[in-house]
């Protein structure tokens, strides 16, 4: 039997639209958007994601779109590929085993790319973290696991990469970090049970969290879920004055 191998890679179709800009903006004006791609894929692969955010709003944003380094997937019968961190089995349960140390690993990493945000001198409240698949079950730990209230964080198609102990080392600040998790009820790759689990589990942790259904959509981010995130992030978006 042949090698196998499956990537969470998203393919985005749309014309791309002008990107409003702004020469030097006083990073306290600076709206931060980290995104992390899936299994197999790249950050400049997800780069055309930010040609929809027009809006005004978005013309001091910065964007951030890093690739994952290249790792053994056991799920891929482990062959090496850009990968945050392992999946043990496809598709994607709520019961599946879980890679909680290469979880953690990575969401030092994370938490480093916010800290220099910050540190260039970014509101916090304006720094959000979004994902798609494996990006987007990071992106839920990384928001869980960071000491600070951020902007917000946008799980895509993504899933709880671990188990019910970490709520004991959520911040109190993290608490209030908003949660936007949308998820196609089609998808065969990570299963909707195992996107509908995070609301539940977010609520324990004390987060306030927005799950959106999407009827129809497989493992995939659609045009119409990448509006309502453009919107989303726009309604949090906090200004300095």
């Amino acid at each position: 039997m042949g090698l196998i191998v499956v990537c969470f890679g998203v393919t985005l179709c749309f014309v791309p639209q002008p990107i409003p800009s702004s020469k030097n903006p006083d990073p306290m004006d600076r709206n931060f958007v980290l995104w992390l791609h899936g299994l197999g894929d790249s950050g400049p692969a997800n780069e055309p994601v930010k040609t929809l955010f027009t809006s005004t709003e978005y013309s001091n944003t910065k964007w951030s779109f890093p690739s994952a380094p290249s790792n053994p997937v056991t799920c891929n019968y482990g062959a090496i590929m850009p990968s945050w961190f392992d999946i043990h089995e496809l598709p994607v349960t709520t019961d599946s085993p879980k890679d909680e140390d290469g979880v953690l690993k990575a969401v030092q990493n994370v938490h480093k790319m916010i800290d220099k945000e910050r540190a260039a001198g970014t509101n916090p409240n304006n720094v959000f973290v979004c994902g798609f698949s494996l990006g987007g079950a990071l992106t839920l730990a990384s928001i869980l696991l960071y000491p600070k209230t951020l902007g917000g964080g946008a799980v895509f198609s993504g899933w709880v990469p671990f188990n019910s102990s970490i709520l004991e080392r959520v911040a109190p600040d993290a608490k209030k970090t908003p949660i936007l998790w949308s998820h196609g009820m089609a998808d065969g790759t990570v299963l909707f049970e195992a996107g509908q689990a995070g609301s539940p589990f977010l609520e324990k942790a004390g987060l306030s969290c927005e799950f959106k259904a999407y009827p129809g959509l497989g493992h995939s981010i659609s045009h119409e879920e990448l509006l309502y995130l453009e919107s989303w992030i726009k309604s949090h978006l906090q200004s300095s004055s």
